[in-house]
C-alpha cells in the first residue's frame, strides 16, 4: 500500500483507529442498465484498492431496482469489468433485489412509526408542494392517513391493485428543509414490469435512497464510498438507519470527485444514444470511453489503473486532460511490446542493383528496453515504403527520401533515388532507386550521412491488413451531444502492409509500428484471413492536440529535428540540448525531445545531474514523475528539489530501495517535502538483498502451493513469475527483485 493517503483512507484509517469496525468492508455497487465506463473503473479502483489496503474485502452488489432498464448482460459486462481490472469481490456478486423481503420489513417499520406514508398526488402535484429553494414545501394531505390505513394501502400496493403512479411511498421528514433532498422522499413506487431476476413476484420497487442505506447495514458494510452528485442524499442515508434505531455497527457515506475527462461524454443516456443511433458501432466500439471499447482498442488494465491512481482522489470536481490517460497506456506499453514496421500507404520501390535476396535479422526492442527477442526480415530487389517517405518537391525540413537526399531503409541499406514512374494522371505508381552494398545498417563503411531512417517492407512476404486508426470521438473538449461529433474519429485503411512477423494466432497481441502507435489485433474481426489491428494510440500527442490556438510561424523558420519519423520545430538552444541529450548523455530522442523542448524541467534536470551523474536514471523520473507535478505548480512552488531527486535515484541505483518502492517515496516527497533518505529510513522501506531474510519467506510461498510447483517441474517455467511475484508481495516489494528471481530459480530447481 503507498504511504501516501488520501482523505478516503485517513477517514478508514481514523475509524479503525477509534475501533468503530473490526473490518472494512466497502462495496462496489453499479445499477445494471448499462455497459461499465472509466468512470466506473475509477469507483472499482478506488473501492476495492481501500478493502485489500486494509485488509478487507469488497462486494460486487447491482443495484437492481429499476426493472424497466435493466438487464443481464449488463450485469455480466460489470462483473467482466471488475475483473479485467484484476480485483475480487466477495463470495457471490450480490443483488439488492436479494433484499427486497427485508427492505420492504423495514418500510412497514417506519409506517407503523409514524414515519411513513403512502401519498395519492399526481406526479405534477408533487412537484409543486414540494416548494423551492427560498420556499418551505406543503405536505399532501394524504401525509393524515392513519398507520392502517397506509399499512393497508401499502400492501394493496404491492399485490398489484393498484396502477403505475397511482400511489407512494414517502418518509415523513422535513418539507421544509434547507436540503430538498429531505422533504419527504419517496420510498417505493408501483412498477407493473417483469424483473430480470424477481421476476413478476413484485409490482412494487424501493427508490435508490431507501434501498442503498438498507442494503449497504445488511452486508455489514462499513464506508460506502460514492460520487459528489450523492452528497445531498447522504442526509436521507443516516435518517432512514438513524430512524429504524438499527443496531451498530452501521455504515457512513463519504464522497469524492466523479471521474470528468475532456473530449468525452460518460452519461449512460448519452453513450445509449450513441450505440442506439448507430453513431458508434455497439458498447465496445473502441471510440467509447466504455471497459469494453478500451479493452477492444487495446487499452491494458494497468494502464487504466495508473491512470485512475495518477489522478487521485479528489474531494471536488475537476475535468481530467485525456492526455492523461493516453500518456498512461504509452507508458505501460513502452516497454512491453515488440517494434515492427508497417506501411500503411504503400510505395512501391525497385533497387535496380540489388539482385538475390537475403534475411536481416532486427531486434523487437530498442536498448533501452530491457527485454530481448528478434526477428527476421526478408529482403529483396522489389519493397514498399509508406508515400509519405518520398517528396519530389519537399520542403524545408523534410529529411527523408528525394531526388537528391538519400536515406536509410531501417536495419537494411542506405538507398539513393533513380528514377519516378507515374501513371497517366501524372501520380507516382514506382520509384526506382539503387543502394549502396557497404552501408548495410551495423556494418557501415559507406561514409554515407543521412537524416532519417524510414520502414519498408518486402513486396512478396508482407502481409496485407486492414488498420483501424481511432481518433477522438469528439471535436469539443466539453461535448453536449451528436452536433459534437468528430467526422474523422475512426479512418479504416484496408491497404495497408505489414512484416510477416506481425501476423499472430496469439490472443491479445500488441505491436509498435514504427512512427505510427500503438496497435492490438482486434479480438473480434482479427482472422488469418483477414488481419485488423486497431490503433491504441499514438506515439505521442500531436501537437494539433496540444494547442489551443493556432500559432503563428515566427519568420526566422526554426531548425527542426528528427523524431521518430515526424518533423518537430525546435529552437537553435532546443537543438543543442537535444543533440546534447541525444549524444553525450545517451537518451533515446522521446525523452531527450521532452527535456529539450520544456525549459523547467530542462532546468531540473540539469541541477539534478550537478548532484549525481547518471543521466539515464534521472531523465526518465524528470520527464514522467516531476513532469506531472509540474503541470501543476511552478519549479519554485515544489516541496522537494532537484537534489532530493538526485538522491532518490542514487537509491535505486545503490540498490538500497527498489524502483517500486521509489515512486512511493517519491508520492511522500511530494506531499510532506522530507528528504528521501529520511522517507525511508522513518517508514522501514530499505530493499532487503540479504539471502538468508528472502530464503524463509520463498520456503513459505514453495509450501503454500505445491500445484504449481509440481507444474513447473512439469515444465511450465513461465510460473517462475508467479513464484517471483508472491514472494515481492510478501515483502511488501522491499526484497530485492534479482536475488529473489535467482533464489527462487535456485530452490525450484532443487
Amino acid at each position: 500500500m503507498s504511504e501516501y493517503k488520501d482523505f478516503l483512507r485517513t477517514i478508514v484509517e481514523e475509524d479503525l483507529k477509534a475501533g468503530k469496525y473490526k473490518e472494512v468492508v466497502t462495496r462496489f455497487p453499479p445499477e445494471p442498465n448499462g455497459f461499465p465506463h472509466i468512470g466506473h473503473a475509477k469507483s472499482i479502483c478506488i473501492n476495492f484498492g481501500i478493502a485489500k489496503d486494509y485488509k478487507g474485502h469488497c462486494n460486487l452488489r447491482m443495484d437492481d431496482t429499476n426493472p424497466t432498464t435493466e438487464d443481464t448482460r449488463y450485469v455480466e459486462a460489470l462483473k467482466d469489468a471488475v475483473q479485467w481490472l484484476g480485483f475480487e469481490w466477495d463470495n457471490s456478486v450480490r443483488f439488492t433485489s436479494d433484499y427486497f423481503s427485508q427492505i420492504h420489513g423495514y418500510a412497514i417499520e417506519l409506517i407503523k412509526m409514524g414515519k411513513a406514508y403512502v401519498d395519492s398526488v399526481d406526479e405534477e402535484e408533487m412537484r409543486e408542494l414540494r416548494g423551492t429553494v427560498t420556499e418551505a414545501g406543503k405536505r399532501s394531505k394524504y401525509a393524515e392517513r392513519s398507520v392502517e390505513e397506509n399499512l393497508d394501502l401499502f400492501e394493496c400496493m404491492k399485490n398489484g391493485e393498484f396502477k403505475d403512479g397511482e400511489h407512494v411511498l414517502r418518509a415523513k421528514i422535513d418539507m421544509g428543509a434547507a436540503n430538498m433532498k429531505l422533504r419527504d422522499p419517496l420510498l417505493y413506487r408501483i412498477r407493473h414490469a417483469h424483473h430480470f431476476r424477481a421476476g413478476d413476484a413484485w409490482a412494487i420497487y424501493p427508490m435508490y435512497d431507501f434501498a442503498h442505506c438498507l442494503s449497504d447495514y445488511i452486508e455489514g458494510v462499513s464506508h460506502s464510498i460514492c460520487t459528489l452528485e450523492f452528497e445531498n442524499n447522504r442526509d436521507i442515508y443516516d435518517w432512514v438507519l438513524d430512524s429504524l434505531q438499527l443496531q451498530p455497527p452501521r455504515p457512513y457515506q463519504h464522497e469524492f470527485a466523479r471521474l470528468n475527462i475532456n473530449y468525452t461524454v460518460m452519461s449512460k443516456r448519452k453513450l445509449l444514444e450513441l450505440v442506439e443511433t448507430g453513431v458508434v458501432d455497439g458498447w465496445d466500439d473502441p471510440r467509447l470511453p466504455t471497459i469494453e471499447g478500451y479493452k477492444r482498442r487495446g487499452y491494458t488494465p494497468e494502464s487504466i489503473i495508473n491512470f485512475c491512481d495518477g489522478i487521485g482522489i479528489a474531494k471536488a470536481n475537476s475535468m481530467v486532460d485525456v492526455a492523461q490517460l493516453e500518456f498512461c497506456i504509452r507508458d505501460d506499453l513502452n516497454t512491453k511490446v515488440p517494434r515492427v514496421m508497417a506501411v500503411l500507404d504503400p510505395l512501391k520501390v525497385t533497387i535496380t542493383n540489388y539482385d538475390g535476396a537475403e534475411e536481416i535479422e532486427a531486434s523487437y526492442y530498442p536498448h533501452d528496453v530491457p527485454k530481448e527477442g528478434t526477428r527476421i526480415l526478408p529482403f529483396s530487389r522489389e519493397i514498399y515504403i509508406d508515400r509519405a517517405d518520398f517528396s519530389e518537391s519537399p520542403e524545408k525540413g523534410y529529411f527523408r527520401l528525394t531526388p537528391t537526399q538519400s536515406v536509410r531503409l531501417k536495419y537494411a541499406y542506405i538507398i539513393t533515388f533513380e528514377e519516378a514512374i507515374k501513371d497517366a494522371k501524372g501520380n507516382i505508381v514506382e520509384i526506382k532507386v539503387s543502394y549502396h552494398p557497404d552501408s548495410k545498417s551495423g556494418e557501415d563503411t559507406s561514409g554515407i550521412k543521412v537524416k532519417s531512417a524510414i520502414q519498408w517492407v518486402e513486396t512478396n512476404t508482407a502481409k496485407n491488413v486492414e488498420v483501424r486508426v481511432y481518433d477522438r470521438l469528439f471535436k469539443n473538449e466539453a461535448p453536449e451531444g451528436l452536433e459534437d461529433i468528430n467526422p474523422d474519429s475512426l479512418k479504416v485503411i484496408k491497404t495497408a502492409l505489414i512484416e510477416p512477423s506481425v501476423i499472430t494466432d496469439k490472443p491479445d497481441v500488441r505491436f509498435q509500428f514504427e512512427r505510427e502507435g500503438y496497435f492490438y489485433a482486434d479480438p473480434v474481426d482479427y482472422t488469418d484471413e483477414k488481419p485488423v489491428f486497431n490503433k491504441i494510440v499514438a506515439l505521442k500527442e500531436s501537437s494539433a492536440k496540444k494547442k489551443k490556438t493556432p500559432q503563428q510561424a515566427p519568420k526566422d523558420e526554426p531548425k527542426k529535428v528528427q523524431i521518430d519519423g515526424e518533423v518537430v520545430p525546435m529552437s537553435e538552444e532546443e537543438q543543442a540540448l537535444f543533440d546534447k541529450y541525444t549524444n553525450e548523455l545517451k537518451l533515446n530522442s522521446e525523452v531527450a525531445n521532452t527535456l529539450a523542448r520544456d525549459a523547467k524541467l530542462s532546468s531540473f534536470y540539469e541541477e539534478a545531474l550537478q548532484t549525481l551523474d547518471s543521466p539515464v536514471a534521472i531523465a526518465n523520473i524528470v520527464t514522467n514523475d516531476v513532469a506531472r507535478e509540474l503541470k501543476q505548480v511552478e519549479i519554485s512552488e515544489l516541496k522537494f528539489t532537484a537534489k532530493d531527486v538526485a538522491e532518490l535515484v542514487k537509491m535505486v541505483n545503490e540498490e538500497l530501495i527498489s524502483s517500486k518502492i521509489a515512486k512511493q517515496v517519491f508520492e511522500e516527497m511530494v506531499k510532506s517535502g522530507e528528504n528521501p533518505t529520511s522517507i525511508v529510513e522513518a517508514k522501514g522501506l530499505v530493499q532487503i538483498s540479504d539471502p538468508e531474510m528472502i530464503a524463509p519467506i520463498i520456503e513459505e510461498v514453495i509450501a503454500k502451493n505445491p500445484d504449481n510447483v509440481e507444474k513447473f517441474k512439469a515444465g511450465n517455467t513461465k510460473l517462475l513469475g508467479f513464484f517471483v511475484g508472491q514472494v515481492l508481495k510478501a515483502t511488501q516489494g522491499k526484497a530485492n527483485p534479482k536475488v529473489v528471481n535467482a533464489l527462487v530459480t535456485q530452490a525450484l530447481k532443487v
